[in-house]
């Protein structure tokens, strides 16, 4: 056995295996597989080993896209099979919320090439002979789905990988990670140690117990699963002989997938009365071992399968797979370089290996040789979970995700399993004024505060919901008087010590701001692409304060200690600071009546410290509403005291407590962006308009830079706008297409309803040679092409005076 590697991957499944293949495609070959037994020894053998491309997340259904044309690509590499069955699916809709969710998904594969289409009861029919259709509402067909044969398809990876010079050893456990000061891994095994530059953990089942070996607790958890094979069934066989094969069916609301397997059907369900699986650690000893027989938690599905595809209730039972594999707490993979550890990667959680593993193994690899993926793929970012995490959050949240594997994804749902789990001192005071809460990152916000006969529960919906009219409430109070709400769903960054400027001059494209103001920056990655949207404030030559995005904590710091440098600080400190935004043309009243400072000259994007009623606070000229606005933050331990200061401080100006429903639509009216939705790796800074804020000036060679410039000099293909839009009862969310001259032109980052204008809205990517101020267009939402035209000037404060003044 080698001895030395350049990476030693830890798990034989097909993810795994993939991994090891996409390093030697990408031009790594010193990188080996090491595996406890034999190769699929895991979940993977046990698979139905079925794949489709339909995924909330636009970039999650790309790579299972790509996952799946590659398939052809290895048989034609290894001349082995992957017994490929290019089926087709389709996914039912029995309701109007399920086909609403279906409308959308369609318009997001519009834009992204993906030849999905709308099929009505009797197309349903044709597509799917044995499908029950009463009271279905139509589906969702997408040619690509399919199944193959998981065994021969890993070992199809495997063979590519050992072809581009990889090594693979089965049988060989892994006892031991540890890393050396260098950074480089000892792994210890059975057959001896391994010296590795990088460790990547693919160690599906065990891979909780695989991080533990380097001291990582990964958020995951298995879940027993079971699915049926029948007997031959006449109408698959009659099927066969008119040379066809039946396509998968996948029933939201009897929770299963079901497809053709030899002469008869297999199905399987996403059950209720589900049930968790280790909970306490994975045994060593389980292998190529099957769950006992369960069919009291799925009764209640199997009679549902039976009115759904009649033909079930006479067919005999073949056999029952009923094995585990893991969930993370929201269904998607954890990949990418671990917060905290130097060369050491994950590569876990691929619940759906089939449609996703080709995917997870190009992304990891690019990401440990090119240094990062082609796209955005925080959806599946390991970083996406803080270490704020613990089994006992991950559990129900596990067990949540799989009952909902298959229902209906909203997006304005707030899931309640683990919830509340972390809330900062104010929960109490904002339950008591009627705060309807979300979460972030573990975090309670409050999306908004129902008053009087409101909705104390935002009913899920795609069109505009319940909660409409208390938003537009608050957003009216804030642009006629003045709101207030917490700033802890910021992230909040302490940068200190003798070379911080420098550090900061080099890891941000913009202007580092003098002692006592703040400045806007994005921060790159060394091919352009956005990684950060930051404010940055100056208290002095040796101390900075960055904020962010608070769901980005652990992406963020990961990127700042990858490039950390001697004579710099920095801590994360989101929630060992708050504090509140006070916003609207009455803000300043407000403040003045608390502190002894005089504010005549307090200008905007300056910074102050200064002591608001009691509390020693830093107070900041600006808000994220547009508004005259300011933030104030503080130790969270006198968050209270400042919350009575300035609450009083407000009643005889009409103070109002808004949430984050609010704060999205106040956003809208002056064209600002969000993390995530304008702001994202998928785009530059030249694309969004960010590149305003990158200081082509300043003596640094800031990380991007080159990539940036050369973006300046040939100028963006693309070019962020705002649209004005003509909806009816629902607005834009995300990913709908743009259409200009009957084609998919552009497609759209977010959108809303802005309640101080009257009006719908969204913001999107066009061409840059089309993106012209009154240029008319359509947005396809829900279905439907609604008229729509790009707007340049802000509906709100257009000129700045307000929010500068």
């Amino acid at each position: 056995m080698k001895t030395t590697t350049q990476v030693a991957v830890i798990g034989g499944g097909v993810v795994g295996c993939s991994v090891l293949y996409h390093l030697t495609k990408l031009g790594w070959s010193d990188v080996m597989l090491l595996e406890r037994s034999e190769l699929t020894s895991g979940s993977t053998w046990h698979a139905a080993g079925g794949f489709h491309t339909l995924n909330g997340d636009t970039n999650m259904a790309a790579l299972q896209g790509y996952t799946i044309r590659l398939y052809k690509e290895l048989e034609e590499i290894t001349g082995m099979s992957c017994g490929l069955h290019h089926v087709g699916g389709i996914t039912l809709a029995d309701d109007r919320d399920r086909f609403d969710m279906l409308l959308a998904e369609r318009a997001k594969h519009r834009f992204m090439g993906l030849e999905t289409e709308i099929v009505g009861p009797e197309e349903i029919r044709k597509i799917a002979p044995i499908t029950n259709t009463d009271g279905i509402i139509g589906a969702l067909y997408d040619p690509l789905d399919g199944h193959l044969d998981p065994s021969g398809t890993t070992h199809a990876y495997a063979k590519a990988a050992r072809m581009g010079g990889a090594t693979i050893e089965t049988h060989c456990m892994v006892h031991e990670t540890n890393q050396r000061p260098d950074g480089t891994w000892d792994v210890v095994t059975n057959k001896g140690t391994i010296h590795a530059e990088h460790v990547v953990n693919a160690g599906g089942l065990w891979a909780r117990e695989v991080g533990a070996m380097a001291g990582v607790y990964f958020p995951l958890h298995p879940m027993e699963h079971q699915y049926l094979v029948t007997d031959s069934i006449p109408q698959i066989e009659a099927l066969i002989d008119a040379g066809g094969e039946h396509p998968h069916v996948m029933d939201p609301a009897g929770e299963s997938y079901l497809r053709q397997e030899g002469r008869g059907l297999c199905i399987g369900f996403y059950e209720q009365t589900c049930r968790p699986w280790a909970v306490d650690g994975t045994s060593w000893d389980f292998g190529h071992e099957l769950l006992p027989d369960d069919f009291d938690k799925i009764t209640e599905s199997i009679e549902f399968a039976y009115r759904r595809f009649p033909v079930l209730a006479e067919a005999g039972v073949k056999s029952v797979i009923h094995g585990p594999f893991t969930f993370a707490p929201d269904g998607n993979p954890l990949v990418g370089p671990v917060p905290g550890l130097r060369n050491y990667w994950s590569a876990c959680g691929v619940m759906a290996g089939f449609s996703q593993g080709g995917g997870v193994g190009l992304t990891l690899a690019q990401w440990m040789i090119e240094g990062e993926p082609e796209r955005d793929v925080f959806a599946m970012d390991v970083a996406r979970f803080g270490d704020w995490i613990s089994p006992g959050y991950t559990r129900p949240k596990v067990i949540e995700n799989y009952q909902k594997r298959f229902s209906v994804s909203y997006p304005n749902e707030e899931l309640p399993a683990a919830r509340p789990a972390r809330t900062t001192p104010m929960y109490d005071i904002f339950t008591d004024l009627g705060a309807v809460w979300g979460q972030q990152y573990g975090l309670e916000v409050p999306n908004y505060f129902a008053q009087g006969d409101e909705p104390g529960y935002e009913t899920p919906s795609f069109r505009r919901s319940n909660a409409f009219d208390a938003t537009g409430r608050e957003v009216r109070a804030v642009r006629s008087g003045v709101g207030i709400n917490e700033v802890h769903n910021f992230g909040k960054y302490r940068i200190a010590g003798p070379a911080a400027r420098d550090w900061l001059d080099r890891i941000m494209a913009g202007r580092i701001p003098k002692p006592g103001r703040v400045s806007l920056t994005p921060m790159l990655s060394p091919k352009g692409k956005l990684i950060g949207d930051f404010t940055v404030s100056c208290l002095d030559e040796t101390e900075f304060r960055l904020t962010a995005s608070y769901g980005s904590q652990a992406f963020h710091m990961r990127w700042f200690l990858q490039n950390a440098q001697n004579g710099v600080t920095v801590e994360n400190i989101s929630d060992r600071q708050n504090g509140f935004q006070i916003a609207g043309p009455k803000a300043t009243q407000v403040l003045a009546a608390c502190t002894r400072d005089d504010l005549s000259g307090f200008r905007f994007l300056d910074l102050r410290r200064m002591t608001v009623g009691m509390t020693d606070c830093i107070v900041q000229r600006v808000s994220y509403t547009g508004d005259l606005g300011y933030e104030i933050y503080c130790d969270p331990m006198a968050q209270r005291q400042l919350w009575w200061t300035l609450w009083q401080a407000g009643q005889e100006r009409g103070i109002v407590p808004f949430g984050m429903r609010a704060m999205m639509s106040l956003r809208l009216d002056k064209f600002f962006g969000s993390w995530m939705r304008e702001f994202s790796p998928d785009y530059t800074a030249a694309e969004t308009g960010l590149d305003r804020f990158i200081s082509f000036s300043k003596n640094a060679d800031f990380i991007g830079r080159a990539a940036a410039e050369a973006e300046r000099a040939s100028g963006p293909a693309r070019r962020l706008v705002a649209f004005e839009v003509d909806a009816e009862d629902a607005d834009v969310n995300a990913y709908e297409p743009v259409w200009l001259g009957g084609k998919v032109a552009g497609f759209c980052t977010s959108g809303g309803y802005s309640h101080y204008a009257g009006k719908s809205f969204a913001m999107g990517f066009l061409p840059t040679d089309r993106a012209a101020d009154g240029l008319e267009v359509e947005i396809e939402i829900l279905g439907q092409l609604c008229k729509a035209r790009v707007i340049s000037e802000p509906l709100f404060d257009a000129d700045g005076a307000r929010m500068r003044g």
